[in-house]
Order: C-alpha cells, then sequence, then structure tokens
C-alpha cells in the first residue's frame, strides 16, 4: 500500500478530485494550508494607493489517499494532469510525496490491510 500526498493549488482540487476518482481512488481527504515552497511568494497589492508587498506563504491544499501498490501509478499521473497549469506548467503547480504504509486498519470493522481501503 502507498500514502500518496499532493501539494496542489487550491482552484485545483475539483479538477484533482475528478481526476483521482476517474483513475479508481476510492477514498481521499483534503486539508487547506498555507506553506510556501520554490515560489517564495507573489507580489500583492496592498489597500489603496497601488502599495505591494510580498506575501511569501501561499495557500495550498493537501490532498491525501492510500492506494493499493498496483494503483500508484494511475493515480500519480492522474494527479499530474489534472493540477498542471493550463498551456505551460509554472512553479506552484504542487509536488506530490510518496510513502509506503504497513498497515490499514478499518475502526467501524477491524479489518486490516487492503481491505480496509
Amino acid at each position: 500500500m502507498i500514502k500518496i500526498e499532493a501539494v496542489i493549488r487550491p482552484e485545483r482540487v475539483s479538477q484533482v478530485s475528478a481526476a483521482i476518482q476517474d483513475a479508481g481512488c476510492g477514498g481521499f481527504h483534503y486539508l487547506n494550508v498555507t506553506g510556501q515552497g520554490q515560489q517564495h511568494g507573489v507580489e500583492v497589492f496592498t489597500g489603496r494607493g497601488g502599495r505591494t508587498a510580498t506575501r511569501a506563504a501561499m495557500p495550498k491544499t493537501i490532498l491525501v489517499t492510500v492506494v493499493t501498490d498496483d494503483m500508484k501509478e494511475a493515480v500519480i499521473e492522474a494527479i499530474i494532469n489534472s493540477a498542471r497549469s493550463e498551456g505551460e506548467p509554472a512553479i506552484g503547480d504542487g509536488k506530490i510525496f510518496i510513502s509506503p504504509v504497513t498497515d490499514v486498519v478499518r475502526v467501524r470493522t477491524g479489518e486490516r490491510g487492503e481491505a480496509a481501503i
């Protein structure tokens, strides 16, 4: 089993969710976070007078799912294709972190392993 954590732009959540469901991913959750990566922030207009400020931390969304080993590549490919900016890919499109999962337990039934996914 594999845990996939994708840090994506918040405005791409709907597209990414639909894409991983189409790839066969049955369950996932996401969290809205703020952070800084390679992008190192953006210039934003503040108040009147056209003043600008650099905002280092950017809003992002982390989508998390656990899938079987045979679904790994399909889900990763679905995330990449749906999270990428339209046209030219850009800094800030996101990152995907992949980790092994040694066990899963469904609390309601006590099922373990792939049966619990």
